[in-house]
């Protein structure tokens, strides 16, 4: 399903990236490992569509991906960094909103079972979440619509421990219903539980 062959990244003539390559598998899961500032979230921002490499190719499907494709953006799902809200919207206004857009089957019940599933109230705003709440938020404003392909940047932050046990058994139900999982973490627990394969990036 997805394809990154020699990625390479600069800033300012430092590398970040250096010939990055992987393949993942519907159904498979890699996890990106390494310590901060090692070029993590920026191999993930990349393979994204949302930041341009210096070099190499990142293929969905074999086709070069580019996140303004609509093909890209009805089969990715990504979670990187803190995700933007609607001030105005309302938890299920906001995740309705996101079901819609995205087609889809019958939101209100896919909508309904997320919220519980995560604990979510439906009539706060985001702006009145704790962190935690609103990183709960962002999962599941990728778990509400269709996807093929997860990109999540360290998808434990600020969950506490059974969060991070639902979140190693709902990332395994992802990969059993063909989901491809991409994603980083410091959590050894939480790749040992998901990950088929672990690249490390010094």
């Amino acid at each position: 399903m997805l394809t990154v062959s020699g990625l390479c990244k600069s800033y300012a003539g430092h590398p970040v990236l250096t010939g990055v390559t992987f393949t993942l598998a519907p159904g498979e899961a890699l996890a990106v490992a390494g310590p901060n500032g090692a070029g993590k979230t920026t191999l993930l921002t990349c393979v994204a569509g949302l930041e341009e490499a210096d070099s190499g190719l990142v293929a969905l499907d074999g086709r070069a991906l580019r996140e303004s494709d609509p093909e890209v953006r009805a089969a990715m799902a990504c979670l990187l960094d803190d995700a933007d809200y609607f001030p105005d919207l309302s938890v299920v206004d906001h995740l309705t909103l996101c079901a819609h857009a995205h087609g889809t089957v019958d939101p209100a019940a896919v909508v309904a079972a997320v919220m519980r599933e995560l604990g979510l109230s439906p009539d706060q705003l985001p702006v009145t979440l704790s962190s935690g709440q609103r990183h709960r938020l962002g999962l599941a404003s990728c778990l509400v619509r269709p996807r093929r392909l997860l990109l999540l940047d360290e998808p434990e932050q600020r969950l506490d421990h059974p969060g991070r046990s639902w979140l190693a058994d709902r990332l395994g139900k992802e990969k059993a219903a063909g989901v491809a999982v991409l994603f980083t973490s410091h959590d050894p627990d939480l790749i040992a539980a998901v990950a088929d394969r672990t690249i490390e990036i010094a």
